[in-house]
């Protein structure tokens, strides 16, 4: 039964004898050096480069799911991309509303 499962997976159309495994697959590199830079201080996060990451990740989990067969590993990895830079805008946004004020002492 385990071989007929991998045997399967290894054939499948979107298995690791294609680019549509192995593009997902690298793109999680993206995604992880995302999440490595939330503890980057706020007023360093490049703007342009998360609305670049958000709206990939936004625009590639949707076609994701219109192509065929559907590829989840694709939809996957873009998911995470738009959430991991919606958090970092939330972060930049919520700094640059907040910096001029001065703390309470």
């Amino acid at each position: 039964m385990a071989a007929g499962r991998l045997q399967a997976f290894w054939n499948h159309p979107a298995g690791p004898k294609t680019i549509h495994f192995w593009a997902p697959a690298f793109k999680w590199g993206i995604t992880f050096a995302n999440i490595a830079d939330m503890s980057r201080p706020a007023d360093k996060i490049s703007t342009p480069q998360q609305v670049a990451v958000t709206m990939t990740g936004l625009i590639w989990t949707r076609y994701a799911t219109q192509i065929t067969p559907v590829n989840y590993s694709l939809m996957t990895v873009n998911a995470f991309m738009a959430v991991t830079g919606l958090y970092q805008l939330g972060r930049k946004v919520d700094y640059e509303m907040n910096k001029d004020k001065v703390p309470a002492s």
